[in-house]
């Protein structure tokens, strides 16, 4: 069975997203900086064959990515080239630049995303999308989380685990520190 992993950047104080919905506390490191960061994402990708987004976090990769120039973002091509689900109501086209276009699911994401997980493949990512992450921790659909700890506190903002999630079921699986002090931690769900 394929696995859906969540990967979160996230605050030292557990926010995936300032008070009005900013992300600077990641988002001003340079390429330099998240270099090395990079080449682990990139080798990442070499395992999952689908991206899965909300609508507000496709429009905002949808805006960068596809332009992106691999000489300067190192995943781009590879991310770029990857299948892109995107969950949405609204959404009735999900392009990607000259890439393939997004599909998208309308609808309870839900049995959704339980269909995903049985069909053959890769493992699945799904990046930003709080509100469709917190959906699917409350029905245990994820399997790994892979957060990027950010050194920045925050104090205020969204978190990324629901209040009332049950998360006592989490078992360390790798953890790396970079120079900028950005942490990868790795963690297996429901073992």
């Amino acid at each position: 069975m394929r696995k859906l992993i969540v990967q979160e950047w996230i605050t030292l104080d557990g926010f995936a997203a300032g008070k009005n919905g900013q992300l600077d506390f990641f988002t001003s490191l340079s390429p330099e900086q998240n270099k090395q960061s990079d080449l682990d994402q990139l080798k990442f990708l070499e395992e999952i064959d689908t991206i899965l987004f909300g609508r507000i976090t496709y429009q905002l990769f949808a805006g960068y990515w596809p332009a992106a120039a691999s000489d300067a973002e190192i995943i781009a091509n590879k991310l770029n080239s990857l299948h892109k689900i995107v969950f949405s109501n609204t959404l009735t086209t999900a392009p990607w630049g000259e890439w393939p276009a997004a599909s998208i699911i309308a609808g309870n994401a839900v049995p959704a995303i339980k269909e995903l997980k049985q069909l053959p493949g890769k493992n699945m990512v799904l990046w930003g999308s709080v509100s469709l992450v917190q959906s699917l921790i409350k029905e245990n659909l994820v399997d790994e989380y892979h957060l990027q700890l950010c050194p920045v506190l925050t104090g205020a903002g969204r978190k990324l685990f629901p209040g009332e999630a049950r998360m006592n079921q989490l078992q360390l699986q790798a953890v790396k520190q970079y120079d900028t002090g950005l942490a990868l931690l790795q963690y297996k769900a429901g073992f």
